[in-house]
Order: C-alpha cells, then sequence, then structure tokens
C-alpha cells in the first residue's frame, strides 16, 4: 500500500495531538459552528464518543476530525446506530527504506439511510426505497421492461439479490437490481479490504471487512449508490457525498480525498450491465425497429453476444 499523502489540510496531520486536543482547539471548534451552528455542540460530543471506541483509539487523530467535519458539512449524524454516516479504520502498511511501517486511519462512509436522506433533501424524489430480495419474492426479471417482485412472500434465508427504486416528482421512476453475484463481484473489484479478508477466508484462516460484518447493509448501500450516480439528479450535497464515500478525507473544503480501500471514485462506479436471453432480445429489436428505442440504448446498456451486437448494428 502507498504511504500516507502529505499535504498541507486544514488538519495538519500527526498523531501527538489528540482527538480531544482536536475539539478543543478552538479554530476546529469555530469551523463546526460555522457549518452546524447551534448543533456543533452536541455532534462534537458525538464525535468524541465514536473516537473513544476501540477500534477507532488508535486511527490517526486528523483522519477521524475530517471525516467527522466531512458528515458535518452533509449534516448527517455519526452515531452508527442510526445507519446515516460512519467513521471506520483502516489500517495501512508502506515501505520505507529497508522498514515496514503501518497506521490505521479513518475513512469516512455513506450509510445507505444517509443517502435517502440527502435526496428527501433536494426536493426532486417523491419516493426512494432500496431492500435486499429473498427467495420467490422476484417474479419477473427484464432489465428492459423492468422487473417485478412479490413482496407478500415471506423473508427466509439468505437474500438472493438487492433493488434499489426511486420515483421522481415529475414522475420520472429507475430502478437497479443487483444479484448477490453481482454485488460480491462488485466488492471483489472495489474493496481492498473485502479481497483480503475473503482471500484468507478461503485459506482457513480468520478474516474480516466491514463487507463481511454488515453485508446486507453494504450491498442495499451498493445498489442504491450506483442508481443514484447513474440516473438520479444530483444535487450539491449528494455529488460530494458520491465522492467523499469510503475515502480518507484530507481536505473537506477543497474535496481532497483519497481512496485506500475502495478504489473507485464517482466517474468509476460501475453497475453490471443486464444481458438478455433470446425473447428479451428479440423484444428489445422490435422495439429498435418500431422507433421506440435507438441503437445506443440497447448497445451501450446491455452486456450483448457478439451475434446479438451484430444484430443490431444490422438494423
Amino acid at each position: 500500500m502507498n504511504a500516507p499523502v502529505k499535504s498541507e489540510n486544514q488538519i495538519a496531520e500527526h498523531n501527538l495531538k489528540s482527538i480531544k486536543a482536536y475539539v478543543s482547539d478552538s479554530k476546529i471548534r469555530q469551523k463546526f459552528e460555522e457549518i452546524l451552528g447551534k448543533k456543533a455542540q452536541g455532534f462534537l460530543a458525538s464525535v468524541m464518543q465514536v473516537a473513544n471506541q476501540p477500534h477507532l483509539k488508535n486511527a490517526v487523530p486528523a483522519t477521524v476530525v475530517n471525516a467527522a467535519m466531512m458528515a458535518a458539512t452533509l449534516d448527517l449524524p455519526i452515531n452508527s446506530n442510526l445507519g446515516f454516516a460512519y467513521i471506520v479504520p483502516y489500517k495501512r502498511k508502506w515501505k520505507e527504506g529497508n522498514q515496514w511501517k503501518e497506521s490505521n486511519e479513518a475513512q469516512f462512509q455513506m450509510g445507505y439511510k444517509g443517502f435517502i436522506q440527502l435526496a428527501q433533501r433536494s426536493g426532486q424524489f417523491s419516493r426512494i426505497a432500496a431492500t435486499p430480495v429473498y427467495e420467490g419474492q422476484l417474479v419477473s426479471a427484464n432489465p428492459l421492461l423492468g422487473y417485478e417482485f412479490d413482496w407478500t412472500v415471506e423473508n427466509k434465508g439468505e437474500a438472493i439479490g438487492y433493488v434499489a427504486f426511486f420515483k421522481l416528482l415529475n414522475g420520472f421512476t429507475a430502478e437497479l437490481y443487483m444479484s448477490k453475484a453481482d454485488v460480491l463481484k462488485h466488492a471483489g473489484k472495489y474493496s481492498q479490504s473485502f479481497k483480503y479478508a475473503q482471500g484468507q477466508i478461503n485459506e482457513g484462516k480468520k478474516g474480516s471487512s466491514v463487507w463481511h460484518e454488515n453485508f446486507d447493509l453494504m450491498a442495499i448501500k451498493t445498489v442504491l449508490k450506483l442508481l443514484l450516480s447513474k440516473q438520479a439528479p444530483l444535487s450539491i450535497d449528494m455529488q460530494k457525498a458520491q465522492m467523499a464515500d469510503q475515502a480518507i478525507i484530507r481536505d473537506v473544503d477543497k474535496d481532497e480525498f483519497e481512496y485506500i480501500d475502495h478504489q473507485e471514485s464517482i466517474a468509476d462506479l460501475e453497475a453490471p450491465k443486464p444481458t438478455l436471453n433470446d425473447d428479451e432480445f428479440n423484444a428489445a429489436l422490435e422495439q429498435l425497429n418500431a422507433n421506440a428505442i435507438d441503437k445506443a440504448y440497447i448497445l451501450d446498456g446491455y452486456a450483448l453476444t457478439d451475434a446479438q451486437r451484430v444484430a443490431v448494428e444490422a438494423q
């Protein structure tokens, strides 16, 4: 892993100053008060409570405070029991000369409830939700015409997939369904801690990550985040949340983020392209011939076979 970034940030990064010292610093307190007003005192008290949790006690203090400031900027509580935003430690190692060094640095992490909160505040959504899908609830999985679910079926066993949905005030709707296999593939592609922990588990060793400890919550957030990033109107706060999610916050004002675990930025977010079986593909061709959709909609929106791509381009 890379060594920590050294830069002139709004909060200097070093281990000598404790969280308590940061929170007591008049300039830092003033910054939180500018952001939160009368709520600053209560928020700073919650920062101290979170920072005293065992998993964050050895984290670089500046990264904890910067993550908290990002949450404050978005006006999201960092109480983990509420599920809006989290401060999560990440252990990194680097080599200086012949010596290995390591540090725990705190990442800012959005919860799926945080994304819903920001969407509601934008005033453009009439409905937004995300949920696990269980065996028997997925009735029809047609990525072209939409998915159909039977929510009267009881939740039993493990989730087979996850779906996010929103409806705007203007009537526009969008949804994204990912199977559990799709979500695992996404986690394996983007999360370094997930890949490392899974490798340990595959070798019969003990391995853990945020994904392994809270898979359903991470999966729900993933489908919701991908759906919003691709199809929703993004407010300024939503754009900032998308970029800051799972990053070490180097500077809140300058939007300086470092992704040491989740190797993505808002420009890199990818939802898996759906495939089309023969019936679905024939239906798509019919809509193409009727000018209901254009070629780009099919070519760019689906993972086509070579034969399907040739057939579309020939139209």
